[in-house]
């Protein structure tokens, strides 16, 4: 399982956004993993998708990585940020535009 693991915290060190789902982003394959890349997509910021529906050893293992039991899972510069409700509240809020703009990740100009 350690494999995984490493695998795990690469992606997630190396990409400023990553996000855990079922599907891909241009294909979700969940209700809430399509929220999630709705929500992403508005901001406009770029990210890293990966589909845990294709290796269950992927899809076990980022469940025991963040100690969240649920997918979608978002990674922002290396930080667990959560799953489908805690963006949602986010972004309604605008912390999840507040959050990628301190972290220096650039969003779309809306317009």
């Amino acid at each position: 399982m350690s494999d995984i693991q490493d695998w795990i915290k690469h992606e997630v060190e190396n990409n400023d956004v990553v996000l855990f789902m079922k599907g891909t982003p241009s294909f979700p394959q969940c209700g809430f993993s399509g929220q999630v890349v709705q929500i992403l997509d508005y901001t406009g910021v770029k990210y890293v998708g990966h589909n845990v529906l294709e290796d269950d050893a992927l899809r076990q293992g980022i469940k025991d990585y963040s100690q969240w039991p649920t997918i979608p899972q978002l990674y922002v510069k290396g930080e667990f940020i959560g799953g489908c409700d805690i963006l949602r509240e986010m972004f309604q809020a605008q912390e999840l535009q507040t959050l990628f703009t301190d972290k220096g990740i650039a969003l779309a100009p809306q317009g």
